[in-house]
């Protein structure tokens, strides 16, 4: 790591949450590599697709969001998000890419050009082989040159690191009950046509950020468009990623999004029927592990706990030796701040997703007494 890149990663370090990352690292940044304007936003790691926050600089409000995702998700373009999450450099400028005739992209002739942009810059927050969040930087009257661009990836693993830990849990009261899924159907030219309440009452759940006005009534934000887009795209052949995402509500809980696209007369892709719910524990596996630092073979080890297999078991199931599985298990009770199997089980698959008790209430013994009984 360059010594020039020091102060962006002390302002990103002192964040408390990934807004507050985006703020920060903005304005650090823009003093090392000038842009004009950027759209910086969280990645669900296990899609790759957007969710929040999203923070739009120099933009207006956000309007042309719509438009510069469905071009990402639904056309032939030039070094595209699904592509850099997996490169061995995770950043890229157009006009390098292009061999200076960024024209070759459709994001560029049809967005990019009219709104007098020379160049982008991207990168992906890429940690292990996650990502975690998306970058685009965007010039007006200069390209990105190579160094910039080696710049913007020597960032993209810490500020992907630090970015990951904001998916911990939260301490937020457990839920009485399990609500209702919320749907929305979006027609085939991707117009959100009707929603249920459940559906209303989650969108209004959802932090700020740019979204869609639709004939519902209601803006839509961007990141569940963006799910209804990536269900058209499976359908069209054009990417098999899963149209799912988890985003975290403004109370710090998680939903999950997932969108499917249904056949239309004579067998034509038609309407998307998107399906915004809490999330389950086993929804929440892999983002709240990785939050905490596990490892791949942490993970596995503690999926397996959660299992209950003893540690005999472990061994034998991934080929190891029952003091290698004990090794990694004290690491993990380390990264996870607990001291028990069980503590590790509640932190990461359990706590903060499981309904609430009832209150309890008083019942009369065969004795006399009285005790306090809660209903299950």
């Amino acid at each position: 790591m360059t010594d020039s890149l020091r102060p962006v990663l002390w302002a990103v370090e002192r964040s408390t949450d990934a807004v507050e990352l985006f703020g920060r690292a903005s304005p650090a940044l823009r003093r090392l590599v000038s842009f004009d304007s950027a759209v910086w936003t969280a990645a669900d790691p296990e899609t790759g697709l957007i969710t929040a926050p999203m923070v739009v600089e120099n933009l207006g409000s956000g309007e042309g969001c719509t438009a510069y995702w469905e071009s990402e998700i639904l056309e032939e373009n030039v070094v595209p998000f699904r592509e850099l999450a997996h490169a061995v450099v995770p950043a890229a400028g157009l006009c390098a890419a292009t061999g200076g005739l960024p024209g070759r992209s459709a994001r560029f002739r049809r967005l990019l050009l009219g709104q007098g942009v020379r160049d982008e810059l991207r990168v992906v927050l890429r940690a292990g082989d996650r990502p975690w969040g998306l970058v685009s930087l965007f010039r007006d009257s200069d390209v990105f040159r190579p160094e910039e661009i080696a710049l913007l990836a020597e960032l993209s693993r810490p500020l992907a690191a630090r970015l990951r830990t904001f998916a911990q849990p939260l301490e937020t009261a457990p839920r009485a009950d399990r609500p209702a899924p919320g749907l929305i159907v979006f027609d085939e030219h991707g117009d959100a046509m009707s929603i249920n309440d459940e559906a209303r009452r989650y969108v209004a759940q959802l932090p700020e950020g740019p979204s869609v006005p639709s004939p519902l009534g209601l803006d839509l934000p961007i990141w569940v468009v963006g799910t209804a887009l990536q269900a058209r795209a499976i359908a069209d052949g054009r990417d098999h990623v899963d149209a799912r995402v988890r985003i975290r509500t403004t109370e710090g809980r998680w939903l999950l999004c997932r969108a499917s696209s249904l056949t239309g007369p004579g067998g034509r892709p038609g309407m998307v029927a998107l399906v915004i719910e809490p999330t389950t524990p086993s929804d929440l596996a892999v983002l709240v592990a990785e939050a905490y630092g596990l490892t791949a073979r942490e993970l596995q080890i503690t999926q397996l706990v959660a299992r209950g297999m003893t540690t005999a078991a472990i061994a034998e199931t991934l080929f190891i030796s029952p003091h290698t599985v004990r090794d990694h298990l004290k690491t993990v009770f380390t990264k996870a701040g607990v001291s028990s199997r069980g503590e590790l089980v509640a932190r990461l698959f359990t706590e903060h997703y499981r309904p609430a008790l009832p209150e309890p209430t008083r019942v009369q013994r065969p004795d006399g007494t009285i005790a306090l009984v809660r209903g299950l």
